[in-house]
């Protein structure tokens, strides 16, 4: 690896997400060699600069194993007490594994209805951001004790994407049993060809994957193009990749095409403000100084509560927001870390005061600088 390559991947944000059979020797428990495997892989990511969430599958797996069910049951609740049963083991297997190498881990719960939530999505964000800011590996799961529809026919593909989404991750890995997309089911055609990169927004891409107007069913293929149009919609790119490959996660990071990569139209970053400025209602304003006008506008900076005069309307953390010149002219909007009632207290504030006065400081700023569009 070059030393220019090894610099590019400082600070760069992956979620993996390893599916059932490659941590659960195809569906008879933890499988303890691949755990660590997996492991020494995360280790080295993280040696070479980068942060990362782990999203894993087998609980369910190793809940039937604990409990001696030799077949998988189609009751809700004994899927759910299987999940919660096997997710002792499994989380116990990966912390187990980290330790040794010296590597913190954290146990984090997710449902769809987490991140659809508003606040919940927030404080999850939050949450994970704090963690990776601490060294310590997010290691993910869905909730399966509380989830109805998704322990039968969801899987954590999705629930990675929305993960992709919910951190602004640069990149995400589905490492599957499958080698990657092919133009064509290969178990039917002899001359399917493997897909080594296309965009994500291909319209041809579903079709392939044995969506609509397809027979071609393709093993879960579908929810893992579904996953990486998903990714790609906050600018990251999707890799899908056999986890059966020798080091496969760095060969992956280091350049090697191996599998599919499903490309972004968009950058990470365009993304986020493509979101801002277009799919979400404004809930209120800011009115703002000059000098916060500036620091906004010529320095691409942060809005501060100092720079803050009054708010107008009601609003609560993560709406949208329009920050106003004194002239009345909307200079940018974004997403804000406090409620109006809040801003009302501690308006013209320095960060430094804000605790002080609330009792608490959720961020040091009102809007930060990535949440931010300038009009």
């Amino acid at each position: 690896m070059t030393a220019n390559f090894r610099e590019q991947l400082i600070g760069k944000r992956l979620v993996v997400k390893v599916g059932s059979a490659l941590v659960t020797k195809g569906g008879q428990g933890v499988d303890f060699d691949a755990i660590a495997s997996w492991v020494v892989q995360i280790t080295t990511l993280r040696a070479l600069g980068c942060e990362v969430v782990l999203v894993s599958s087998g609980a369910i797996a190793e809940g039937l194993k604990r409990l001696n069910w030799k077949t998988r049951p189609k009751q809700l609740n004994q899927l759910q007490a299987a999940a919660a049963v096997g997710q002792m083991g499994l989380v116990q297997a990966y912390e187990q594994f980290f330790s040794a190498q010296h590597i913190k881990t954290a146990q984090v719960l997710l449902t769809h209805a987490d991140l659809a939530n508003r606040e919940r999505y927030l404080n999850a964000r939050s949450t994970l951001q704090c963690l990776l800011a601490y060294g310590v590996v997010p290691i993910i799961n869905e909730n399966d004790t509380v989830v109805t529809d998704e322990i039968r026919f969801g899987d954590n593909d999705t629930l990675a994407a929305l993960v992709t989404n919910l951190i602004e991750a640069d990149s995400l890995f589905i490492l599957t049993d499958q080698v990657g997309l092919f133009n064509k089911d290969p178990r039917k055609f002899a001359d399917a060809e493997l897909l080594s990169e296309v965009f994500a927004d291909n319209p041809d891409l579903v079709k392939m994957a044995g969506g609509a107007g397809s027979s071609v069913g393709t093993g879960g293929m579908l929810t893992k193009v579904l996953a990486a149009q998903r990714a790609a919609r906050s600018g990251a790119d999707t890799y899908i990749a056999s986890g059966h490959e020798n080091l496969v996660l760095e060969r992956l990071v280091q350049g090697e095409r191996v599998g599919t990569v499903l490309k972004s139209s968009m950058t990470r970053l365009a993304a986020r403000k493509q979101w801002l400025a277009d799919h979400l209602k404004l809930k209120g304003s800011l009115q703002i100084d000059e000098g916060a006008v500036q620091a906004l506008v010529s320095k691409k900076s942060s809005l501060l509560a100092v720079g803050v005069m009054s708010c107008v309307g009601t609003f609560y953390r993560g709406d949208v927001v329009a920050c106003v010149a004194p002239n009345g002219q909307e200079v940018a909007r974004g997403l804000v870390n406090y409620s109006s009632l809040e801003i009302a207290k501690i308006a013209g504030v320095t960060s430094a005061e804000i605790e002080s006065i609330l009792g608490y400081q959720d961020e040091p700023e009102l809007i930060h600088r990535d949440n931010l569009v300038i009009n």
